[in-house]
């Protein structure tokens, strides 16, 4: 697969027509529905900076037959319908980099920086001052909102490549720590020899053992009552997958709100202080459950229902950046979990970590709050490296997971409600698919 494409699974997906030519389109390419001719064009085109030229009025007729005959129109069309050049991997290899499933829309000024090569000499221009080893690419850099994201400060630019989709560098160390994630304490100075990592295999503390136990007794991980069934051939409509989705996620809060009152520090902190956590973090332990030990509901029978839910050509036109960024964040977090495979006890250990988190305004007992986020701290390590012996990296790993889970439920926060469906149609539609390669 050459890019990240989502086809509509219906019989009107044979008479889509792509947006720069009206030949019959394969997909969505680049942001927008278009043929593989068009979709090859627009990636050689960027790939290879290059810059045509115009013999006519710059206003040149765009169909099957004619699409050949001026190249710099028919650039100009891709630009101009929201093709995504970021979302092009500069090596020129199979696998988008996966920036967008809708279009961009980018001003006129930038449009014609493109056709005239500018953008490209500034480009150059760019990596010849700040230099090249890195080889990072624009979009594993800050987000385009200026505010930094727990992948945009690596001193690594490693990329993993999962199943067509490449994604964030996975070296977290040696970052700078933003304010957000310093609750979770040592994580981004974890080096080698931190006296975090022992010397040497040693034995489970019994404390540790009954803590842990009194989480995982604490946690309901029975399999999710809100019924998921749909009838064959029956065609889910927006509002529908919308209610199912408010369903599901009033179930996962009031699983939390029970979690809470089965915690072995229930009577350490005051009513008001686990309030002040549970809302500002509901979201945050909602994705974790979801990603971890409802996995197989959630990428499993929601995937199918949202399966037959075909989104209008509007929906995917007016999806958002904040939407595209959270897509992308997802798959690879569903792939590290999927990767790690974290057992219950981890889960419930990530869990009370994330939510013992001092830095919440409002709170009336932080310092105890960072005791306690420290105590399960090291338990979760006390376990991981009693339990996985040979995965020295493992518990570092699941740490890592902890900031990217916080930041995507932030962004989640911003994209608009009616575009939650899709958003879920394409991230369970694309993890469901490429682990089923495996």
């Amino acid at each position: 697969m050459e890019t990240w494409e989502v086809s509509v699974p219906d019989d009107r997906a044979e008479q889509r027509t792509c947006l720069i030519c009206g030949d019959r389109a394969t997909g969505l390419h680049y942001g927008i529905i278009s043929c593989e001719g068009c979709k090859g064009f627009f990636k050689r085109s960027i790939c290879n900076k290059r810059v045509y030229r115009c013999s006519r009025d710059k206003n040149c007729v765009m169909s099957r037959k004619q699409r050949n005959r001026c190249q710099y129109c028919r650039l100009l069309k891709c630009l101009q319908m929201g093709m995504n050049r970021k979302a092009i991997r500069e090596d020129g290899m199979p696998g988008g980099r996966n920036k967008s499933i809708g279009p961009v829309q980018i001003s006129e000024e930038e449009i014609e920086r493109i056709m005239s090569g500018q953008e490209f000499e500034e480009e150059a221009n760019h990596w010849s001052n700040h230099g090249d080893s890195d080889h990072s690419s624009p979009g594993n850099r800050a987000s385009e909102s200026n505010q930094p994201s727990p992948g945009s400060t690596l001193s690594s630019s490693r990329s993993v490549e999962l199943n067509g989709f490449v994604a964030f560098r996975d070296q977290y160390v040696g970052m700078s720590v933003p304010p957000h994630y310093q609750y979770i304490p040592h994580l981004f100075s974890y080096p080698a020899h931190s006296p975090l990592l022992p010397p040497q295999a040693r034995s489970l503390d019994p404390q540790s053992y009954s803590l842990i136990h009194q989480l995982v007794s604490a946690e309901d991980l029975e399999p999710l009552g809100t019924p998921m069934l749909i009838e064959d051939g029956y065609a889910v409509t927006q509002a529908e997958l919308f209610a199912l989705l408010c369903r599901l996620a009033d179930e996962l809060l009031f699983r939390q709100i029970a979690w809470i009152k089965k915690l072995p520090f229930f009577c350490e902190l005051s009513i008001k202080d686990y309030t002040c956590l549970l809302s500002s973090t509901w979201q945050e332990l909602i994705l974790l459950s979801s990603l971890t030990v409802y996995s197989k509901q959630i990428f499993g029978e929601l995937a199918d229902v949202t399966a037959k839910y075909s989104p209008s050509d509007e929906e995917l036109h007016r999806f958002s950046d904040e939407g595209m960024e959270v897509i992308e964040r997802l798959i690879y977090l569903y792939h590290k979990f999927h990767q790690l495979k974290v057992s219950n006890e981890e889960y419930a250990c990530m869990k009370a970590i994330n939510f013992l988190n001092q830095d919440i305004r409002g709170l009336s007992s932080a310092s105890q709050l960072e005791q306690l986020n420290k105590r399960y701290w090291y338990i979760c390590q006390d376990f991981t490296e009693y339990k996985y012996t040979h995965q020295p990296n493992r518990f570092p790993d699941l740490m890592m997971c902890l900031p990217e889970i916080r930041y995507i439920a932030g962004k989640m926060v911003n994209v608009p409600l009616e575009q939650l469906p899709l958003l879920f149609k394409v991230v369970l539609h694309s993890c469901k698919t490429s682990v089923g390669k495996e």
